[in-house]
C-alpha cells in the first residue's frame, strides 16, 4: 500500500541534517535564507525627532514666543522656558525641553509669536528614540527568507554582509528513449519531455541551484553514469522508472550504486510510486512519470526537501482554511490530491485532471488533499487549501488533509 503522507514527511524531515552557510553582500542576499539571527546595533530613531514641520512647545498656553529654530541635520539644541516655542522641521532633533510638536497648520504666526488654533497633547508628533527598533531587538532570525523589507531593515543598521544558507544543489536528469527534449525533433510514438523542464524550473522557483545532467538511454549502464555524475548534489530528482515494468531501469541503477530507500510507495493518488532515499550524503526523490502526478507529488515532498535543505525555519507546508465552491465526492478510499483554484472566496477543483495531463497546473494556484476517510465535502464546507503560487510555511508539522 505504501507509507502515509505523514510518515513520508517525517522521513524527509528526519534525514536532512545541518546546512552549510556562506557570507554574501547585502545586495546579493534577496531571496536567500538567513544563516544567523541578527540583533539591532543601532536604535531607531537614534534620537528624538520631529514627525512633521511645526513648532516645538514648552508649557500649555494659548500663545508662545518663538525663540529659535532647529532644522533636520542640526546638531545644536535649544533650551526652552515655559511659554516659549521653536521652529522645527521634519526629522530635526527634538530638544529635551520640548514637550510636544504642533503642526504649522494648527497655529497662526504673529510676528515673533504664534497663536494656538488647535491644541495637541503632550508627546504629540515626536518620534522617540528606539520606538521603531530597540537596541538588541531581533532584526532577522536564522531560517527566515530575506525579503526586500529585510534588506531595508538590515541596511538601516549599517549591515554590509550577511551569513546565508547555501542554496540547495539539485541535479535533475531525463530518462526514457521515447521522451525527447523540447529542442529535439519527435518521431512517431515519441513525445516531448515536460517533466524535466518543469522540475528544473520549479526547483529554481523554490530557491535551489539546479543542474541538468543529461538524458539517459534505456539501460542500467546509462542511468548509472548519469547518477554518478550527480552525486555531488544535495538532492537528485528524477521522474519515471519507478513502477513495475520491463523497461524501468531506474530502480536497478540506483540499487547498484548503494541506494538506501526510506520509502518506495506513498498511499496517495495520484503518485503512489514515489520513492525517497539516499546514496551516501546525496538524497534521491524519484517521482512518477505522469506529468501531473509528478508535479503534484513534488509540491508535497520536493518542496519540503528543498526548503529543509535550504535552512528554512518554516520548512513545513502550512494551509489556509477556505470554503469549498461545490460539492465533492471522494471516489476511492485513498488520500487524493486535488488541484484547483482559490479565488479569494472559495476553492474550486479543476474541471478536469488526470495523472498524465499537462494543461492543469497553469490554471491552478493550489491543491487540497482529501483524506481517505472523507467521503463527501459539501459546498461551503471548509477545506485545507495548500497554495502553490506563493510561500506559506510553518515551523511545525501541519496536518494537510481535509
Amino acid at each position: 500500500m505504501g507509507v502515509t503522507i505523514e510518515r513520508a514527511i517525517e522521513s524527509i524531515i528526519g534525514i536532512v541534517g545541518e546546512r552549510y552557510s556562506e557570507i554574501v553582500p547585502l545586495e546579493s542576499a534577496l531571496g536567500r535564507v538567513s544563516g544567523e539571527t541578527v540583533g539591532a546595533q543601532i536604535a531607531l530613531p537614534t534620537f528624538n525627532n520631529s514627525a512633521m514641520d511645526g513648532y516645538g512647545l514648552r508649557g500649555e498656553f494659548l500663545d508662545y514666543e518663538v525663540v529659535g529654530k532647529v532644522l533636520a541635520g542640526d546638531a545644536h539644541t535649544v533650551a526652552l522656558q515655559e511659554g516659549e516655542a521653536l521652529r522645527i522641521t521634519t526629522g530635526a532633533r527634538v530638544p529635551e525641553s520640548v514637550e510636544r510638536i504642533i503642526p504649522q497648520e494648527n497655529v497662526r504666526r504673529d510676528g515673533e509669536r504664534i497663536v494656538i488654533e488647535k491644541p495637541v497633547k503632550i508627546g504629540a508628533n515626536i518620534r522617540y528614540m528606539g520606538e521603531d527598533i530597540r537596541h538588541g531587538e531581533k532584526v532577522i532570525e536564522r531560517g527566515e527568507k530575506i525579503t526586500a523589507a529585510h534588506i531595508g531593515l538590515l541596511a538601516s543598521q549599517g549591515i554590509t554582509h550577511l551569513k546565508v544558507y547555501r542554496r540547495p544543489r539539485v541535479s535533475i536528469f531525463a530518462g526514457g528513449s521515447e521522451l525527447k527534449l523540447h529542442f529535439e525533433t519527435i518521431e512517431e510514438a515519441q513525445v516531448y519531455n515536460s517533466n524535466t523542464p518543469y522540475l528544473i524550473a520549479r526547483s529554481q522557483e523554490l530557491g535551489a541551484k539546479t543542474t541538468f545532467v543529461g538524458r539517459a538511454e534505456d539501460s542500467v549502464a546509462s542511468l548509472k553514469s548519469l547518477i554518478t555524475s550527480a552525486l555531488d548534489a544535495d538532492l537528485i530528482v528524477t521522474s519515471g522508472g519507478v513502477s513495475v515494468g520491463e523497461a524501468d531501469f531506474t530502480k536497478e541503477a540506483f540499487g547498484e550504486l548503494g541506494f538506501e530507500p526510506l520509502f518506495t510507495k506513498v498511499a496517495i493518488k495520484p503518485g503512489k510510486p514515489t520513492t525517497f532515499g539516499r546514496i551516501g550524503r546525496t538524497l534521491v526523490l524519484n517521482l512518477p512519470g505522469n506529468p501531473l502526478a509528478s508535479a503534484l507529488n513534488f509540491e508535497i515532498f520536493g518542496k519540503l526537501l528543498i526548503r529543509k535543505l535550504g535552512g528554512y525555519k518554516e520548512a513545513y507546508q502550512n494551509v489556509m482554511m477556505v470554503p469549498m465552491a461545490e460539492n465533492f465526492i471522494q471516489k476511492k478510499a485513498v488520500d487524493s490530491v486535488i488541484p484547483g483554484f482559490y479565488d479569494g472566496n472559495t476553492f474550486a477543483p479543476a474541471e478536469k485532471y488526470a495523472p498524465g495531463m499537462v494543461n492543469v497546473l497553469p490554471h491552478c494556484n493550489g491543491i487540497i488533499i482529501v483524506s481517505s476517510e472523507t467521503k463527501v465535502i459539501q459546498k461551503g464546507q471548509s477545506v485545507k487549501f495548500i497554495p502553490i503560487r506563493w510561500d506559506f510555511g510553518s515551523e511545525t508539522f501541519v496536518d494537510l488533509k481535509s
